[in-house]
């Protein structure tokens, strides 16, 4: 594995499996949120289920985290090694000029994202935590006698979107996140060697999926600001 990551193709390689597997997250990650738009019971009931599952939260949610955590280590190693390798007055002129602002801005982007999912972390999941394995209680939907009890997945994800100013950041960040996924999604596919006669249909999904579902995220967000 080291000898791989020692590599530039084998980084860029590594880099592209941890994109693709985060995009297929995100992917999942709005079929769910997007239930609390049309069915809050629902949206509770899957998210109950993601959040109790041991399989989830015991396998996939330390792969998932190990992933996220991976991406953007790595990213900032390419980001570097790729300044050290060129010399900084050619990159200004030259690199500027052959590549558009999504690639020459991958780490910002990606440092925005980041500083975002922290946010989000601190917003949702920390909480559910500390609900879960801290207070000690699973039962996870809202108990209609002492509503105090239980994590309320739809009724935390109204609060969060009250304030103005926490919603602003959701939207900001999902339109860098769509402009980091527009040359995310191209590169990573080029990067495991799939460029064929599908790769002009695979830049048309990867369009639509990097506009898409931040677009779609960012409805979901301004629907609760606004309805509630």
């Amino acid at each position: 594995m080291s000898g791989i990551l020692n590599s530039s193709i084998g980084r860029k390689f590594a880099m592209a499996i941890s994109a693709l597997f985060l995009m297929v997250f995100l992917l999942q990650h709005f079929a769910i949120n997007i239930l609390s738009v049309f069915s809050p019971d629902t949206f509770n009931d899957v998210s109950h289920f993601m959040g109790t599952f041991w399989v989830i939260q015991y396998l996939l949610q330390p792969v998932l985290i190990f992933g996220v955590v991976f991406h953007f280590v790595m990213g900032f190693i390419l980001e570097y090694k790729n300044w050290s390798a060129r010399k900084i007055g050619y990159a200004k002129t030259s690199r500027s000029a052959t590549s558009t602002w999504m690639s020459r801005n991958m780490l910002l982007t990606g440092a925005v994202v980041l500083a975002f999912m922290v946010l989000h972390f601190i917003d949702f999941w920390i909480p559910e935590i500390n609900t879960k394995y801290i207070v000690g209680d699973m039962s996870g939907l809202v108990d209609p006698v002492n509503t105090e009890s239980g994590f309320r997945y739809y009724e935390e994800l109204v609060h969060k979107f009250h304030h103005p100013l926490r919603v602003a950041a959701y939207v900001i960040s999902f339109v860098l996140l769509s402009l980091h996924l527009l040359h995310g999604f191209n590169s990573a596919f080029q990067s495991v060697g799939a460029n064929n006669k599908y790769t002009k249909g695979l830049k048309g999904f990867g369009k639509v999926y990097a506009i898409g579902i931040p677009l779609g995220f960012v409805f979901i967000a301004l629907f609760h600001h606004f309805t509630h």
